[in-house]
């Protein structure tokens, strides 16, 4: 009986899957039935990376020699335009397509001029897919050519064109504008940022030296503009990642050479800070994973020092060889390669996999960082006395280390007795909840569902790791509670997100300046020492509300002001009854649960990264030693703050 209805079974599916079956979706059909393959994901991530791919088409222009000018403008309802002085997509007739350049461009995936290797010798973008993904993601797109005299139009709607390529009229200049909204049934709900798209830009404008980048926003009521521009290159760069910190040499390292037609491009400066902040780039891609560009220049720069400090006697009486982190403490650097021919791979597919640059980058630093050091004795002092410093700190840090591991603080041994811990056992389905306080974190305890939500109160600001060395940080009694409770160790060398105990870290502080300031304190450091954290999304931050209304028997919550003026529009004020939550402890555990911890209910804002070098800056700014930046920050950014929880 078993064969003989496996065997009917096999005579259905057969019967049932057949050619009629097979799919075959034509033009950017695909692009529009999976968008996330194309761009990522549908949320506001995604959103922006529209801007980007049309943009890095203008860079590509500016990579070739051919661009000087890109202008972004953000318009209402959605709308962008981006334009470049570039050569402009050809317009002519396809040889083989039988239509115009420009709308094979802009309707069929993989199509340009950057898979011969003629029209443009490197170029960035990640999939080679570019302006036809927005074009198919878009509710419409509106492109003009400006060629010889002539404006070329041509507009397209949810990828497919609606004209024909057409002179428009007379036009000076050349270039290429591409006007496009997108599809609202994909990107449901959000809007453009102005700093999301500056950050980009801005790091655009770096990675390229000279390129103006203007980004305009004429939206009403939040009109700003911004130009980006640095002629400095790299330079600027690492200049700009350390504006908030003191350098130790006048001016940064810089060297550029080429080995095998890969051009390579470093900049670096040492501070007095102890973190190192290094950023990788192929093609202006953001290598967030690394890869072998970078294995390259950190063997050469451990190497190089080694040599340097052996040869000129200055390890002095330490018994000490430097290891990677000694050389890289308080190291910025930026390094930027163009290849050819880029494999990317990783889970995010942005670090780079080409054997042969680890060699090129490694031989490039060592010989030129070499001359440097000669050229530049004084400066090699202070950066050997750095390191050293740093290998001292690194051996007190494993002493400190091995004792509060034997204390249990550390290894996971024995949990912190203050954290009230789930009885859920699968990390997936855990949370961990740092509450501000033993009056708050009481009622946490008493409303939480205790299934899968853990307690961790703290008491008072922990201490502020931007100013701070690891073995000082591993002595504050708040900051190894956390460490014990998380279970993934802590620094490059230990840190395992393997181990950790819940799936969702939650920040809840009370919604004044206090609060606001723990808040940073402790997102300040996993940044610094828990990274992974960040980058991975595991850290959350919980919105509690502001205000409790009460008329009658119905009551309801309100979590900004903006909220409750709108509220008393609709039910007005007489016989309301407002109360304004000062803390998270004035409310009872079953208020807490039903507005900030039931998942049914509440907001939590997930703590992303987007730019690591732009939340690296902001970090240095509002938590670093030097106050005017911090002034000049607040003073500038006040205006645009629309929830100061987030």
């Amino acid at each position: 009986m078993a064969k003989k209805n496996d065997s009917n079974s096999k005579n259905a599916i057969k019967s049932d899957y057949d050619a009629s079956h097979i799919q075959v979706l034509k033009g950017l059909e695909g692009v529009r039935r999976r968008p996330a393959m194309y761009i990522g994901d549908t949320t506001s991530r995604g959103f922006h990376h529209l801007v980007s791919e049309v943009v890095d088409n203008s860079i590509d222009e500016a990579l070739a020699g051919y661009c000087k000018e890109i202008e972004v403008t953000l318009k209402d309802d959605n709308i962008v335009v981006v334009k470049d002085d570039g050569r402009g997509i050809p317009v002519d007739m396809h040889p083989t397509e039988k239509r115009s350049a420009l709308e094979v461009v802009m309707t069929v995936l993989h199509a340009g001029g950057k898979f011969d290797k003629k029209s443009y010798k490197v170029s960035g973008g990640l999939h080679g897919v570019g302006v036809s993904v927005v074009n198919a993601l878009s509710e419409w797109c509106e492109v003009r050519v400006f060629h010889e005299g002539k404006i070329y139009r041509q507009r397209y709607e949810k990828g497919f064109p609606v004209t024909k390529v057409e002179i428009e009229g007379k036009g000076k200049g050349r270039g290429t504008e591409t006007t496009f909204k997108p599809d609202t049934e994909f990107f449901k709900k959000v809007k453009f940022s102005f700093d999301i798209l500056s950050e980009r830009i801005r790091e655009l404008a770096f990675l390229n030296q000279g390129i103006k980048i203007k980004l305009k926003d004429i939206r009403q009521g939040e009109e700003r503009e911004e130009i980006f521009q640095y002629k400095g290159g790299l330079i600027s760069f690492v200049e700009y990642i350390d504006q908030n910190r003191l350098a130790l040499h006048k001016k940064p390292i810089y060297f550029a050479s080429e080995k095998e037609e890969v051009p390579v491009e470093i900049a670096l400066e040492y501070n007095d800070s102890y973190m190192e902040n290094i950023y990788s780039y192929v093609n202006n891609i953001h290598t967030i994973e690394g890869g072998t560009h970078l294995i390259g220049f950190k063997t050469a720069l451990t190497r190089t020092l080694n040599n340097y400090a052996q040869k000129n006697n200055l390890f002095k009486k330490d018994n000490l060889v430097f290891q990677g982190e000694d050389v890289r403490e308080g190291l910025s650097a930026v390094i930027s390669v163009k290849h050819p021919d880029p494999q990317f791979e990783g889970q995010t597919k942005t670090k780079l996999g080409n054997g042969e640059v680890k060699g090129i980058v490694e031989t490039i630093v060592g010989e030129s960082l070499s001359l440097y050091l000669e050229e530049n004795p004084a400066v090699g002092k202070k950066i050997i006395e750095k390191c050293l410093t740093a290998a001292r700190s690194r051996e007190a840090a494993k002493k400190a280390r091995e004792l509060t591991r034997r204390k249990g603080a550390l290894n996971g041994g024995g949990l912190p007795g203050k954290l009230a811990d789930c009885s859920e056992k699968d990390p997936r389905l855990c949370e961990l909840y740092l509450v501000e306080g033993d009056s708050a974190g009481g009622s946490a305890k008493q409303g939480r569902d205790r299934r899968f939500q853990a307690i961790l109160p703290l008491k008072g600001k922990i201490l502020n790791v931007e100013k701070a060395r690891l073995e000082k940080i591993l002595s504050n009694d708040e900051i190894r509670v956390i460490i014990t409770a998380l279970g993934t160790g802590i620094g490059s060398d230990e840190f395992d997100l393997s181990k950790i105990r819940y799936n969702k870290i939650i920040i809840m502080t009370d919604a004044d300046v206090d609060g606001a300031h723990i808040r940073t304190l402790l997102l300040t450091f996993f940044f610094r020492y828990m990274r992974e954290l960040v980058e991975k999304g595991y850290i959350y931050i919980a919105q509690p509300p502001l205000y409790r209304l009460k008329k009658g028997s119905k009551e309801e919550y309100i979590y900004d002001d903006e909220e409750l003026e709108a509220k008393f529009l609709t039910m007005g004020r007489n016989g309301v009854m407002l109360q304004r939550y000062k803390g998270l402890g004035e409310m009872n555990p079953e208020q807490l649960w039903n507005t900030t911890m039931d998942p049914d209910n509440r907001t939590v804002l997930q703590v992303t990264i987007e730019e690591a070098f732009e939340a690296d800056h902001i970090f240095s700014t509002l938590m670093g030693d030097m106050v005017e930046p911090r002034r000049q920050f607040i003073e500038k950014y006040a205006k645009y703050v629309r929830n100061l929880d987030i």
